[in-house]
């Protein structure tokens, strides 16, 4: 074993004890951090163990990390190993496939972004535990550099076995679900893209709508998105250098692929001919990302109304309740209105109104809303101006966005997902109602 990834062991060791001996301001830390990434998890020793792993280079004391403070507080490091440890800051968490076993380690590939990496055990003990591994299994893992050309895992493993398109698109949709702020760590344009592409289908809606907010019968909105999404569809063959005014054939012809290719991938994932521009891009190489397929949910299309709200940040929003809780907001007797608090209640409480809805109520309707809060909350001196981010914290809700369900998805995962799809799909009777078994990137 290397005399580095000896070390790297060591001091991986040396700085654990250090966070966890800690007092004062480091230790309020972790306890916040903690608690914060527990609500997202199960609470088991594995998970206890990662969030102590990533606090190293997450938290923050001030405007410093655990590591930079570990450096701080011992003067005698060489720099060798201050280097080593600095350079931790891009350890990161994913979903690994063993794509090869070696004497001393594993090739494993990133399933999340598609990187490969060479990880070595940097201790006898892990690398006797990971001996039984086989190739093709997946990985739930941090990994951490410790040179230009390897890597080492960083903290507790979590062993998946070998998955199937549909258990693995699962697992990737629980990933997305609990490390979000981890989904492409180690490929920033891939995150760049993604955000991009929620600015732009932001901007489209705009256009398309004339408004960032419009409020439909739920099957008359399904119709509008559906027409939406058709514009954008032949948007991204135009952009393709595709003649959205030729045939099938013509453009399969064009883009070097069987016609009958086509059709059968079309067919496979539920779509039409409007969806061949994904197909064409996925196989020419002309895009990166995959934009994904909006659908409203039955109990939404059957929705006496349903309101659609765009941000360039934090995405498209559908929310039933939008039209009754502007109601509420609006009566001079609030209470009046038949199920008012519960809806406040549920407008607190449920994970998909986020703190942009609130945001955007605060600022239509201030003084009401103020009221309301004291009321239900049995805080008369509750201030929407200094208290609301405190109370939505409270209540779980991220204050700045997380990306979204309409970001654009690299091309991998998205095959994946359509793939497993598909299987689920061909396993079931003929006659059966086809839904989607698999959560992931759709």
């Amino acid at each position: 074993m290397d005399a580095i990834l000896e070390r790297s062991h060591a001091l991986k060791q040396a700085i654990v004890d250090f966070v966890l001996d800690a007092e004062g301001k480091l230790a309020q830390a972790l306890e916040t951090y903690a608690a914060e990434q527990l609500r997202r998890g199960s609470g088991d020793t594995t998970q206890q163990d990662l969030i102590i792993d990533s606090f190293l280079t997450e938290g923050r004391v001030g405007e410093k990390s655990p590591l930079e403070l570990f450096i701080d507080n011992h003067p005698d490091l060489s720099s060798s190993d201050r280097n080593l440890i600095h350079s931790w800051h891009h350890s990161f968490i994913g979903l690994f496939a063993i794509t090869q076993i070696l004497g001393d380690g594993f090739e494993l590939t990133n399933w999340l972004t598609d990187k490969h990496y060479l990880v070595k055990p940097n201790n006898a003990q892990t690398l006797q535990a990971l001996s039984r591994l086989k190739a093709g299994e997946i990985l739930l893992t941090r990994i951490s550099p410790v040179t230009d050309s390897y890597w080492t895992f960083s903290g507790p493993y979590t062993l998946m076995g070998k998955l199937g398109k549909p258990k693995l698109a699962v697992a990737i949709g629980n990933f997305k679900d609990n490390y979000k702020n981890q989904l492409y760590s180690d490929a920033p344009e891939l995150l760049e893209a993604a955000w991009e592409s929620v600015a732009t289908y932001h901007q489209q809606f705009v256009d398309f709508f004339g408004s960032d907010e419009i409020t439909l019968p739920g099957y008359q909105l399904n119709k509008k998105i559906a027409e939406f999404q058709e514009i954008i569809t032949e948007k991204h063959l135009a952009a393709a250098g595709l003649d959205t005014s030729k045939s099938l054939s013509e453009v399969a012809a064009e883009a070097d692929i069987d016609e009958e290719e086509i059709k059968a991938a079309v067919a496979e994932i539920g779509g039409d001919s409007k969806v061949v521009s994904q197909i064409l891009n996925a196989k020419s190489g002309n895009s990166k990302m995959m934009m994904p397929k909006v659908d409203l949910p039955a109990e939404l299309k059957k929705a006496e109304q349903v309101t659609a709200i765009s941000h360039p940040r934090w995405g498209q929003m559908f929310l039933p309740t939008y039209s009754k809780i502007q109601t509420i907001l609006s009566a001079e007797d609030w209470q009046s209105v038949e199920g008012a608090e519960k809806l406040i209640r549920f407008y607190l409480t449920d994970k998909s109104i986020n703190a942009f809805i609130w945001h955007r109520l605060a600022q239509q309707y201030p003084t009401q809303l103020e009221k309301v809060l004291q009321t239900v909350l049995q805080r008369p001196e509750f201030s929407l101006e200094s208290d609301l981010d405190t109370l939505l914290q409270e209540f779980g809700k991220p204050i700045q966005p997380e990306l979204p369900e309409i970001a654009s998805v690299p091309i991998h995962l998205h095959n994946l997902f359509q793939e497993a799809v598909a299987e689920v799909n061909k396993s079931k009777p003929k006659g059966k109602g086809q839904k989607k078994a698999a959560k992931g990137f759709q």
